[in-house]
């Protein structure tokens, strides 16, 4: 018995030394920063200014909650979210069922639907400027033209206020489909075939598998997805600072971009901190109530 005691002793002891060097990684890289933000949102704290440094409260939190301009990214995060996840997990689940054919050369073909993920989304940015040129030979010009027969008219796409959000949308979609069609495919392929075989021998089509089989098999792969595209949709960042700076007008500023647009360029440190614990609180509490579905749906089933 004592041995057996032992034995789970020295187990447990190296699983924790295991696992001790990401543990850290999380606290240095993650838990000690969202602990400096927090501490620094409750301050004056601004970069260069001669007051002192003084403990403020909730002032910074007021003070954001009244900015109009935090108020409408806030805004374009939810619209860019909502708008977002269920499209592009349905396209993902379209390609990834397409993808799982048993042809030759399918291997290529998701090479290719997944590259997009691998280019660094600062090379897509540049490269999708070019493709929303203002001018009649730009590429989604030249498209929409051939597409209405020389209706179109040539817009500027990332200058207009109602067409900026929804063309940093087309991009993030055509950048980040192929990384949820990965997932999605694995999931498919998980599904035993003998189910397949087992409806198609009771006359169930095709339509009626899909309902029947797939999506229910495939419904925690697809939760899954969901949540790291809402996180992901939250994050916005990176086109929005090469591709609009925010604009026109504040139509594509995000919560991301205003925090580190406060922080850095206005180096009012506090207001950025602030911004960054709301858009924390905000993804947390996404995921507490995609958790909170999850749960009520196996209690049903």
């Amino acid at each position: 018995m004592n041995k057996l005691i032992t034995q789970i002793r020295t187990e447990k002891s190296t699983h924790i030394l295991f696992i001790f060097p990401a543990l850290l990684g999380l606290f240095l890289f993650l838990g000690l920063p969202f602990i400096s933000a927090i501490i620094l949102s409750f301050t004056n704290l601004r970069l260069g200014s001669p007051l002192p440094l003084e403990f403020i409260g909730l002032e910074q939190y007021f003070r954001i909650l009244k900015d109009p301009a935090f108020l409408r990214a806030l805004l374009n995060n939810a619209i860019f979210a909502i708008v977002i996840v269920p499209v592009q997990t349905t396209i993902a689940l379209g390609l990834a069922i397409l993808l799982n054919q048993p042809l030759k050369g399918m291997a290529i073909f998701r090479t290719l639907f997944f590259m997009p993920v691998v280019f660094p989304m600062s090379l897509v940015a540049v490269v999708w400027i070019l493709i929303y040129a203002p001018n009649p030979d730009g590429m989604m010009n030249s498209f929409m033209e051939f597409l209405t027969l020389g209706i179109w008219e040539t817009k500027d796409f990332l200058r207009d206020p109602i067409l900026a959000l929804p063309a940093i949308m087309l991009l993030s979609m055509w950048q980040g489909v192929g990384f949820q069609m990965i997932i999605i495919l694995a999931g498919l392929q998980s599904i035993p075939e003998n189910l397949y075989e087992a409806a198609a021998i009771d006359g169930s089509n095709k339509i009626n598998q899909f309902i029947y089989i797939t999506l229910p098999q495939l419904r925690n792969t697809l939760i899954f997805v969901m949540l790291v595209t809402s996180i992901l949709a939250f994050r916005l960042f990176d086109q929005i600072k090469i591709m609009t700076q925010g604009g026109p007008n504040e139509a594509t500023t995000t919560v991301m971009y205003e925090a580190v647009k406060a922080a850095f360029e206005q180096q009012k440190m506090a207001k950025g901190a602030a911004m960054t614990v709301v858009f924390f609180i905000v993804v947390l509490a996404i995921t507490i109530i995609q958790r909170m579905v999850i749960k009520q749906e196996k209690a049903i089933d």
